[in-house]
């Protein structure tokens, strides 16, 4: 399982939300540029950024910071996955022409599939799907509309598009540092073949390790997202990359 350091933004600064709550903001960076450098010299194989104006409005309002971001960690052997208000072909491509790895839709993607699938066809590799979801239901649009539409049938609708992962999310523990959401992980391991990515809930060594070592059928989480737990400093970068390889000492 890979690790994915997160750097949400807003207004240009690292920044998290609780739950999803645009009024309850952290701001814990005015230079995401050089925290995505910290995360790729500590070695971290991802960073995982996520514009928040542009999921809540559809605008690109933060896509030259996620470019700087790009450009900085070019060569250094980190990749960067980012998504938040990619909502046609032109708004992905231009994230990928500058120089993301790969790119997450979520809105999109459940409003158009067909758009992932031709998406994912021109760029093998390089697409994935963001799943919100509060409870067992799909949210869009920045996490403020459900979609009465069940995770499950979401992911499965993605097993022969092509995709290179599922980035899940439960909103309900998102940035809580409460645990991750386990079960319904599990639920989803077991609806998909496509590669998970899990998001939303961590707090502690223990919960990464919980989440590495979930096995549903023999498949595991290919990745976890971390951010509010490292800003709070509850563990480091080094010690979460073992947890996620396995190389606890306990």
């Amino acid at each position: 399982m890979e690790l994915y350091p997160a750097i949400d933004l807003r207004g240009g600064r690292c920044v998290r939300l609780h739950q999803g709550d645009f009024d309850r903001e952290t701001v814990y960076d005015d230079d995401p540029v050089a925290r995505a450098g910290a995360f790729a010299a500590a070695g971290s194989p991802w960073v995982h950024v996520v514009d928040l104006d542009g999921a809540r409005t559809g605008e690109p309002a933060n896509r030259s910071v996620v470019a700087a971001i790009a450009a900085a960690l070019a060569g250094s052997g980190t990749r960067v996955q980012a998504g938040g208000g990619v909502r046609s072909a032109a708004a992905a491509e231009a994230l990928l022409d500058a120089g993301i790895d790969r790119v997450v839709l979520g809105t999109a993607a459940v409003d158009d599939p067909a758009l992932v699938s031709r998406l994912a066809a021109a760029h093998p590799g390089a697409v994935a799907v963001g799943v919100d979801v509060r409870g067992d239901e799909v949210a869009v649009r920045g996490w403020a509309s459900g979609t009465g539409q069940a995770a499950a049938d979401v992911v499965g609708r993605f097993a022969d598009a092509g995709v290179a992962a599922l980035v899940v999310t439960q909103i309900l523990v998102d940035a809580t540092m409460a645990g991750p959401d386990l079960d319904g992980l599990a639920a989803l391991l077991s609806a998909t073949d496509v590669d998970l990515v899990a998001s939303g809930g961590v707090g502690s060594i223990a919960h990464l390790a919980a989440l590495a070592e979930l096995e549903v059928e023999g498949r595991r989480l290919a990745g976890a997202i971390v951010g509010k737990a490292l800003y709070e400093g509850a563990f480091g970068l080094d010690d979460a990359l073992d947890a996620v390889r396995g190389r606890r000492s306990s």
